[in-house]
């Protein structure tokens, strides 16, 4: 096989199989190094991932509401201000103003997925002596379990909504004494009242949660808030989540409503999304410089150990650029092959991390997210890399005198 090969592919190939040590350290070097960059990316990638679905199928990625309330000051004339300290208004339960029409204009956008109008306001549950404040938040089922995943956090009943159906929180079961089937009485500021049955008990995951939200028909939340033939909110996802903010102000910008993203309602939360890419950024630079220091090094010894060897293929013909291509060609080699171990090490331990470590309720800490592109890129660095860190050793081979380099 190897007499097809180019000359500088035969000597390189050569000076690695007769350096086995040096050529087995360095190899063993890259490897952890992809190893780390593998296991790194793909396990913040899983957390983050994780992150955001929990996020995002909780909330709606954005919300449009009526804008606030304003008040204005009075005036007595052109220029007379009579009223000179101005109160900020309570903001009441407001339908957005043709609500129809600005649906409409969202599910014409190519950038939007899914489009739910609904009424969400406080309220007051009881049942017997026992009372609890909630918010109730009237929706249409098959639009809005397509933004909020409430089916998937269902622990008994269903998701069915009929007019005097509710869905509840398992805190709010337990705080309330009720369980399916039974009637809880549910009235609100805006006079309305209503005798409702418990369709399903959900668990989102979080206490407060649990005790506080419940979901009714888009028509009854209507009717206990006062609000007919209202909405107080389109819900609305999109097609690339991170440019939620950047649609959302080009909404508010156009529509007379105020548009909110998930990434301003959760700016501590996008940070610590930006934090953790920037660490893996900071992993893979400094990992990928301390392999490359680790190949440069290793050549520039094979460099100083074979000028003799150097010298005599010099005097025996052989070009500087044919010298220089030798050791370019070792750096991408072992940077290459060193690449494909560390994968299968770092995919490996990803694998076996995954499988222990686990979340005190039992389920994956985080998904398992191996693709192929990551190797890709993994095994591209580290080749680039090693050619890299070659070319100092390289330049150093090919600019020796065959003489000085024959005499030692």
């Amino acid at each position: 096989m190897r007499r097809w090969l180019p000359f500088e592919w035969i000597a390189a190939l050569r000076f690695l199989a007769e350096g086995r040590m040096q050529t087995g350290f360095i190899l063993g070097g890259i490897a952890i190094g992809v190893a780390v960059i593998v296991f790194m990316s793909a396990m913040l990638s899983g957390l983050q991932a994780n992150f955001i679905k929990r996020v995002l199928t909780s909330q709606p990625q954005i919300q449009l509401i009526p804008p606030d309330e304003v008040a204005r000051p009075l005036r007595g004339g052109p220029h007379e201000i009579e009223a000179a300290i101005v109160q900020r208004p309570s903001q009441r339960i407001l339908s957005i103003d043709q609500w129809r029409t600005i649906r409409e204009a969202m599910t014409a956008r190519a950038d939007v997925v899914t489009v739910s109008p609904s009424v969400s306001g406080a309220g007051l549950a009881v049942r017997g002596s026992a009372g609890r404040s909630v918010t109730l938040t009237g929706i249409e089922p098959e639009h809005y379990f397509r933004i909020v995943r409430v089916p998937d956090y269902i622990v008994q009943g269903e998701t069915r909504l009929g007019t005097d159906d509710i869905l509840i929180g398992t805190e709010l079961a337990n705080d309330l004494g009720v369980t399916l089937g039974d009637r809880m009485h549910v009235t609100t500021a805006q006079g309305g009242d209503r005798v409702l049955t418990i369709r399903g008990i959900f668990d989102l995951g979080n206490k407060g949660a649990n005790q506080r939200s419940t979901f009714v028909a888009l028509r009854t939340a209507q009717s206990l808030f006062n609000l007919i033939g209202g909405v107080t909110s389109i819900d609305m996802t999109v097609k690339d989540i991170y440019a939620a903010e950047t649609i959302a102000r080009e909404i508010s910008a156009s529509l007379p409503v105020q548009a909110d993203s998930w990434i301003k309602t959760n700016a501590q939360f996008f940070t610590a999304v930006r934090a953790q890419q920037n660490s893996n950024t900071l992993i893979r630079l400094f990992v990928g410089l301390s392999v490359a220091f680790g190949i440069a090094a290793v050549l520039i010894v094979s460099v100083i150990q074979r000028s003799k060897d150097i010298g005599i293929l010099r005097a025996m013909g052989a070009r500087k650029g044919q010298i220089l291509r030798v050791f370019l060609i070792q750096g991408g080699v072992l940077g290459f092959f060193g690449s494909l171990v560390g994968s299968a090490m770092g995919a490996g331990a990803l694998v076996l991390w995954h499988s222990v470590a686990r979340q005190a309720d039992g389920s994956e800490l985080f998904p398992l997210i191996l693709s192929p592109g990551l190797f890709v890129v993994a095994t591209l660095i580290a080749t680039v890399t090693g050619v890299g860190a070659g070319t100092a050793p390289a330049l150093r081979a090919a600019g020796l005198d065959p003489v000085e380099a024959i005499r030692g």
